[in-house]
């Protein structure tokens, strides 16, 4: 798997404004949501399920996902809790 600074530069140079780290609690549930923003993601630990147009795909680490700005969308998160490196686009 790549390196944070690499995908860091990667998104950096494809557009996006900001790369940073979230990490998120075990068991966590977001109901279904927006954000003002474009988002690329890479989960580097953990596991988490996204929920958009009807479908939840599950992501382990090495999976990639992204989401539109004001995509309705939902999360849940694995008895470890996750990781992911996300770039975001106004």
């Amino acid at each position: 798997m790549m390196t944070f600074d690499t995908f860091k530069q990667e998104a950096l140079d494809a557009g996006f404004d900001e790369v940073v780290e979230r990490q998120w609690d075990a068991d966590v549930f977001l109901d279904t949501h927006t954000h003002p923003v474009s988002v690329s993601v890479l989960v580097v630990k953990g596991e988490m399920w996204l929920g958009m147009h009807g479908n939840t795909r599950h992501m382990t680490p090495g999976s990639t996902f992204e989401v539109g700005y004001e995509e309705p969308h939902s999360e849940r998160y694995g008895p470890e809790g996750a990781t992911y490196w996300v770039a975001r686009k106004k």
